[in-house]
């Protein structure tokens, strides 16, 4: 018997209609401490809100991919990101073509594997722009690859992870290890068929060769433990160097204006003795054999008196 799944859409009006807890339906829990209470529908398939880091991620990898193709197609492509999209691997799956690259990689921070779908067509413009050819359209209807474009699916597949692992560091750092590849959904599966997916679609433009469309398939399981990071606007939590930001912080910090006093000595006077204290009169002071230096009030050398160049000068001795 043909048994019919539920689409996202459908999985998404069936949480919300669970939303609402049941009226009438009153349960004492209160004679166990073995049962509690529990709302259908509370493990809520938005978690990860509204991607806002994830999209951030997708962009930068835009800009990095660049760098991956420029060598190999000799022109600047164009790579657009779009918004993240939740399918399960089913729906994803009938939506693309059977024959496709699909490279698998682990994500060793998270423990989940994902998938980078390449279309044939890009492959077939990629190896002729390569080797020399003209960038054309790619070829027709086939179900196998070359061993010269297995050569740049290797490439392609190694520069890309590298691209993917620089655009999530500001985000967290990754180590993505490459799997295997396939050409047949059914034989790439990272996840069950019925499970919920993250699908981030990138869009690449040739002049002259139309656009391909690349896809980057995670797992919702697998990034379920970063949620709270990737619901966040804060785009980095690792410490980076700015190193002229840093100069120009010390150049500043050491412009800083310091009020620097040298304490001769400090005379002793009664209260009867300064109040008969007149214009003229001369107070003794003994000056120490040790000068103390203070910075803003603070001591914190003891010189000796000197003299140099005719002025008065201080050799700073000890530190205190």
């Amino acid at each position: 018997m043909a048994s019919k799944k539920l689409t996202s859409d459908e999985v998404n009006a069936l949480m919300e209609g669970l939303q609402d807890s049941p009226q009438g339906l009153n349960i004492d829990v209160s004679a166990s401490d073995d049962v509690r209470p529990f709302a259908f529908g509370e493990d809520d398939l938005t978690l990860m809100g509204d991607y806002y880091a994830l999209r951030q991620v997708n962009e930068r990898f835009a800009r990095q991919a660049r760098t991956v193709f420029l060598p190999m197609l000799r022109i600047q492509p164009r790579i657009t990101s779009f918004a993240p999209e939740v399918k399960t691997f089913d729906e994803y799956c009938a939506s693309i073509d059977a024959f496709m690259n699909l490279n698998i990689s682990r994500i060793e921070e998270l423990r989940g594997a994902f998938l980078m779908a390449i279309p044939p067509k890009f492959i077939s413009t990629l190896t002729a722009s390569y080797y020399g050819g003209a960038i054309n359209s790619g070829g027709g209807s086939r179900s196998e690859f070359t061993s010269t474009e297995e050569r740049v699916i290797e490439l392609v597949s190694k520069g890309l992870n590298e691209a993917l692992m620089m655009s999530w560091h500001d985000l967290m750092p990754v180590t993505l290890v490459e799997q295997g590849r396939e050409i047949n959904t059914q034989f790439a599966s990272v996840v069950d068929g019925g499970e919920l997916v993250i699908i981030c679609s990138f869009v690449i433009q040739l002049p002259g060769a139309g656009s391909d469309t690349v896809d980057l398939v995670y797992p919702l399981q697998t990034l379920k433990p970063i949620a709270s990071q990737l619901r966040s606007r804060v785009q980095s939590d690792s410490r980076q160097e700015n190193f002229s930001w840093r100069e120009m912080m010390e150049k500043a910090i050491l412009n800083i204006p310091l009020h620097l006093t040298a304490l001769l000595g400090q005379p002793v006077m009664s209260v009867g003795n300064m109040t008969r204290l007149k214009t003229g009169d001369v107070i003794p002071i003994n000056v120490n054999d040790g000068v103390t230096v203070k910075i803003e009030d603070k001591p914190f050398f003891t010189g000796e008196m000197g003299e140099v160049a005719g002025k008065s000068a201080i050799s700073l001795q000890k530190r205190m």
